[in-house]
C-alpha cells in the first residue's frame, strides 16, 4: 500500500520550486503584470456591461414616466416605472459580486507583486529607479483609489433607483386628481 506523506514543505522547498516555474524574480513580476493587467481587463468589461445594461434602463424609466396616454397612461406609470426600478435594483445586486471578485483578484496580484518587490532588493532597486514605476502604483492606496468607480457603482446605482421609485411612486398618489 502506498504511503502518504504529510509532512509540510520548507521555505526552501517553496523557493526550489518557484524558481523552477518562473525562472527569475523578472519574470515573476512580468507574470504578476500579465495578471494585474488580464483582471483589470475583465473588471473593466463587466464595468462596462453593467453601466450599458443601466444606461438602458434609465431610458426606460424615464420614458414610461412620460407616458401620458389618457386610457392607460395612470396604470402604467404606476407600474412599469417601479417595475424598471426594481429590475434595475437587482441588476445592481447581481453585478455586485462579479464586480468584486474581480477587485479582490487584482488586490490578491498587486500584493503577490509587493511582496516580491520587498523580498527581492535587487528587483525592487530596479523598479524604485525606472521612471514608469512607483511606488504609489504597488501600494494599496494607489490602485485601490482607481478601482474605486468599479466598486462604488452598483451600490450607487441600487440607491439611486430605490429612490427613483419611491419617487415614482410618491407623484402617482401625491397628485390623485390628475
Amino acid at each position: 500500500m502506498p504511503r502518504i506523506l504529510t509532512s509540510k514543505l520548507s521555505d526552501a522547498d517553496f523557493n526550489a520550486r518557484d524558481a523552477k516555474m518562473f525562472g527569475s524574480p523578472k519574470e515573476r513580476l512580468d507574470f504578476y503584470r500579465r495578471e494585474i493587467q488580464y483582471e483589470t481587463a475583465i473588471l473593466s468589461n463587466r464595468t462596462n456591461a453593467y453601466l450599458t445594461a443601466q444606461s438602458f434602463l434609465v431610458i426606460a424609466f424615464a420614458s414610461s414616466m412620460a407616458n401620458v396616454n389618457p386610457e392607460w397612461g395612470k396604470l402604467f406609470t404606476l407600474v412599469v416605472p417601479p417595475f424598471l426600478a426594481l429590475l434595475g435594483l437587482l441588476s445592481s445586486l447581481n453585478a455586485w459580486p462579479g464586480i468584486r471578485a474581480a477587485y479582490d483578484i487584482i488586490d490578491h496580484w498587486y500584493y503577490k507583486q509587493s511582496e516580491l518587490l520587498r523580498s527581492e532588493p535587487v528587483m525592487g532597486l530596479a523598479y524604485d529607479e525606472s521612471p514608469l514605476f512607483c511606488e504609489r502604483e504597488s501600494s494599496h492606496k494607489g490602485y485601490r483609489q482607481a478601482l474605486l468607480f468599479s466598486v462604488r457603482t452598483p451600490w450607487i446605482f441600487a440607491a439611486f433607483w430605490v429612490l427613483l421609485a419611491g419617487w415614482a411612486v410618491y407623484i402617482q398618489f401625491s397628485n390623485p386628481g390628475a
